[in-house]
């Protein structure tokens, strides 16, 4: 009789933590859906296009209306994130590097996907018109659409995607400057360019990494053929090149100081080194390194911009 009942009580113990680790399980998998990673890089260059527009003073500086800028962003994003990977479930079936992926791999079912990335889109998009500008919530809006109707089936029509999938990609400053300003200026079209331009060098990397990847799904983010790698090569090199000269903008027009200036000037020169080096030299190692250096570039440029603030 004791045995039974210690061997039922162990039963229970292995149920309970079956059932923890499932619970567990499927929260990491919407947590996975919303791609964490992305929406950092996003929530930085959102938080400096509001610091660049904010007041420079500390003790009137809008730290709540950024808190909500923040939050209402990143919940776009996350609603964005999870809505493209409910619509191309079948193509990232057959990625390598995908096939891991929550929709995927069934941790999450297609249905309760769909009403996660609506309800996180919906309830961002009210949350920034509610607590900052309607223009942020417009301009939400518009990045979404871009990025879900535009870019993402383009992806399978023509390498000219990632032209196309830079531009609501390049919105998070207009968002931050909206959500402060209630309207866009000069200023926060420039962070707007740097983030436009850097995308380039950033998707080529990971393009030439996995196109054996994007070719097995039908996806045309590079050319087929010989043409592959000069393609490559110009997208990363010609913006890396572009990107330089823009970033030291701020400087030249006396927004930001020495520190900036000298800072923007080494990153820059950086990264077009290791752009150079992986439009000369195509390898997975030079791949490896442009794709670090993009990851570093943008939150490394806007700390020393949102320091170097006039």
């Amino acid at each position: 009789m004791v045995t039974e009942q210690v061997l039922a009580a162990l039963d229970a113990a292995v149920v309970r933590r079956r059932d923890g680790l499932a619970h567990s399980d499927v929260l990491s998998g919407y947590w996975s859906l919303t791609k964490p990673e992305v929406n950092f890089l996003i929530a930085v260059t959102a938080a400096a296009g509001f610091w660049m527009g904010a007041p420079a003073s500390f003790a009137h500086f809008p730290w709540t209306s950024l808190l909500h800028t923040l939050v209402g962003t990143v919940l776009v994003a996350s609603g964005a994130a999870t809505l493209n990977q409910l619509i191309e479930l079948r193509f990232d079936a057959q990625m390598r590097r995908t096939a891991r992926r929550p929709l995927v791999s069934r941790r999450i079912e297609p249905s309760h996907a769909l009403w996660f990335g609506i309800s996180l889109s919906v309830i961002g998009t009210i949350y920034l018109a509610v607590t900052t500008y309607a223009l942020a919530s417009l301009l939400s809006i518009l990045t979404l659409l871009g990025y879900l109707f535009l870019y993402t089936p383009l992806k399978r029509k023509t390498p000219l995607c990632t032209l196309i999938g830079a531009l609501p990609g390049a919105t998070p400053p207009l968002i931050g400057r909206a959500a402060v300003c209630g309207r866009l200026d000069s200023n926060a079209w420039l962070l707007s360019a740097i983030i436009f331009l850097w995308q380039f060098p950033h998707f080529m990397a990971i393009a030439w990494m996995y196109r054996e990847d994007y070719a097995r799904a039908g996806y045309l983010v590079l050319p087929s053929g010989k043409s592959k790698d000069r393609f490559a090569a110009w997208q990363a090199l010609v913006p890396s090149l572009a990107l330089l000269g823009v970033a030291l903008v701020p400087a030249i027009r006396g927004g930001s100081g020495i520190v900036y200036l000298a800072g923007a000037l080494v990153l820059g020169i950086a990264f077009l080194c290791y752009s150079a080096r992986f439009a000369f030299r195509m390898s997975a190692v030079s791949a490896r390194q442009l794709l670090f250096a993009s990851i570093l570039y943008i939150p490394v440029l806007f700390a020393l911009l949102a320091l170097g603030k006039k």
